[in-house]
């Protein structure tokens, strides 16, 4: 059976915790689908459990990332071994919540191209983790909403669903930290397509430490952050003649 929502999960030395992340998902999703789990190296200490895990369940499709090191390269590494309309992405940390990937994927059956999990809107929330990123990531995804309509109070989050035609459509250009949330709603919002969102409440890590390099990848953000206030862009599939769809910044 082809899935209806292939599901990204990008990982880094993970080790046995892997376990727990996937039990999580295939135990919370009830649609089918496939998990790509993707890591950068052959001796990340992922991969063997991941290996171990797909022989028996055969919907866990270990990824070795072959385009670039760090979650940017392996977000899109996952796209583009996505066989399903519709793309969730999320982290193996534990973080958010899977009991909510069947939602955000029929929001992007009904026709949004991105279906944010969002901690600020009413009903969500962030538990943990640094205060000065949770106050930068806030500010953000509000002001966001706010000012450039973004469609989403939480633009920053890793955790959402896409349909996986858009994103080929317009392509990934980050390359450094996570910041292929925030750049595929600023995309979205500048071709006028609709996005939507569903509360979520995020949970710090218990096991391991976090990734996230808020210094060197603060000015990635900032990119796609005045990016989105930018000119209406064609969408996706317009004439050739047509502007580009998604020019630099």
């Amino acid at each position: 059976m082809r899935p209806r929502v292939s599901v990204v999960v990008t990982a880094y030395n993970e080790g046995e915790a892997i376990v727990a992340c996937l039990d999580r998902l295939l135990d919370s999703i009830t649609l089918p689908c496939e998990v790509l789990v993707v890591f950068d190296s052959p001796d990340d200490t992922t991969a063997p459990w991941v290996e171990k895990y797909q022989r028996a369940d055969p919907r866990v499709v270990p990824v070795l990332n072959t385009y670039g090191r760090g979650p940017s390269w392996a977000i899109r590494c996952g796209f583009d071994h996505a066989t399903a309309d519709v793309t969730v992405v999320t982290m193996a940390d534990g973080c958010d919540d899977p009991m909510q990937i069947d939602s955000l994927v029929r929001l992007v059956e009904r026709g949004v191209v991105v279906a944010a999990a969002s901690r600020y809107m009413r009903g969500g929330s962030q538990i943990g983790g640094p205060l000065l990123k949770g106050t930068l990531s806030r500010g953000a995804g509000i002001s966001l909403y706010h000012l450039a309509r973004v469609g989403t109070h939480d633009a920053t989050n890793s955790f959402k669903a896409y349909s996986t035609d858009f994103v080929r459509s317009v392509g990934i250009e980050s390359e450094a930290g996570f910041e292929v949330g925030i750049e595929l709603v600023a995309k979205a919002r500048r071709c006028r397509l609709p996005v939507a969102e569903i509360p979520t409440i995020w949970l710090d890590r218990v096991v391991g430490s976090s990734n996230f390099k808020l210094r060197s990848w603060i000015s990635k953000y900032l990119r796609w952050y005045f990016y989105a206030f930018g000119r209406r862009l064609p969408p996706p599939g317009a004439p050739a003649n047509a502007a580009p769809a998604v020019p630099s910044a």
